[in-house]
């Protein structure tokens, strides 16, 4: 069920979950390496700067699977998209002992490639993911989805995190073009709704769902469009 927006954290943002599997070792393991500094604040924001760049963006790989949609299946693969990342941030903030919880919206214009809007046959992206933590006595919105090289490639300023302001989408591109915009909020979530997302996939993307991968490389792709095939 949706958390109650603007509510203070309680037991279930410290809890493991069956996908928000923060006492698995290979979570626990990246939250002790990564948790750097003296305070919340500083943990988190170096958390985020771990889980946007160590583990690579890519949405060609989607599994709606239980197994898929853990953090620590998202760790040890090494990639993920905007959900599976956000799983992990609040994942890996829970084992640094950060109250934690995830939010999702519909965004139009997400970061993309022809290949991809050709399998899913919209440009508006249903249940993307970021996470909420609370920090100084309130919950700050990070998304960690979209790593520094893949900013790069597509011509973007990475989204940073700094433990007081939102870290949400920007509109606009390096060069001034459209790039994001938030459609519809769904609001907070004490754990991952995977049944109601899996739901919403199977009927605005059958195509994506109708093998195990989108066939091809997400980066590259990425690079070949925007004139970075060498970055």
């Amino acid at each position: 069920m949706p958390s109650t927006p603007h509510t203070e954290p309680c037991a279930p943002h410290l809890a493991a979950t069956p996908c928000i599997d923060s006492e698995h070792p290979a979570v626990v393991a990246f939250a002790q390496a990564h948790a750097q500094g003296d305070t919340a604040r500083e943990q988190a924001v170096s958390l985020y700067r771990a889980v946007r760049d160590r583990l690579r963006y890519d949405p060609y790989r989607i599994d709606l699977s239980a197994h898929g949609m853990r953090a620590s299946t998202a760790l040890q693969q090494g990639h993920g998209w905007c959900v599976p990342k956000a799983v992990v941030l609040a994942a890996v903030a829970r084992a640094a002992g950060l109250p934690a919880r995830l939010g999702f919206a519909d965004v139009r214009n997400h970061l993309s490639t022809q290949r991809l809007r050709d399998t899913m046959k919209t440009d508006v992206f249903a249940w993307h993911g970021y996470t909420e933590l609370w920090l100084d006595g309130a919950w700050r919105k990070a998304t960690p989805a979209f790593n520094v090289e893949l900013c790069d490639k597509f011509g973007l300023l990475p989204l940073e995190f700094d433990g007081v302001h939102d870290s949400l989408y920007h509109p606009f591109d390096r060069a001034g073009q459209r790039h994001m915009e938030y459609v519809a909020e769904r609001g907070p979530f004490d754990d991952l709704p995977l049944a109601q997302i899996a739901a919403t996939f199977a009927e605005i993307y059958p195509g994506l769902l109708a093998g195990p991968a989108v066939a091809g490389d997400f980066a590259a792709d990425a690079a070949r469009e925007t004139g970075h095939a060498s970055a």
